[in-house]
């Protein structure tokens, strides 16, 4: 099993945590997940978005704490 990263970009607005997620995610391998937790409302329609575009796999979206996680996997 992955064992995943934990990117908190709570706090920060659009466009940051899709930004730190790009970051992120360029050194880690293909198949290396990375778990980003935001409140910033515009992410329900900028991660999935930003998934679909470069390639990587949204794996879950969950609410908790007053906050939002999306599980990313790395594309090739």
């Amino acid at each position: 099993m992955s064992k995943e990263t934990i990117l908190d970009a709570r706090g920060l607005l659009c466009p940051l945590p899709v930004l730190k997620a790009r970051k992120a995610l360029k050194p880690m391998p293909v198949g290396a997940q990375l778990r980003v937790q935001t409140d910033d409302p515009a992410a329900l329609i900028d991660m999935p978005h930003f998934c679909a575009e470069a390639g990587h796999t949204l794996l879950e979206h969950v609410e908790t704490d007053g906050h939002q996680e999306f599980l990313v996997q790395k594309g090739p």
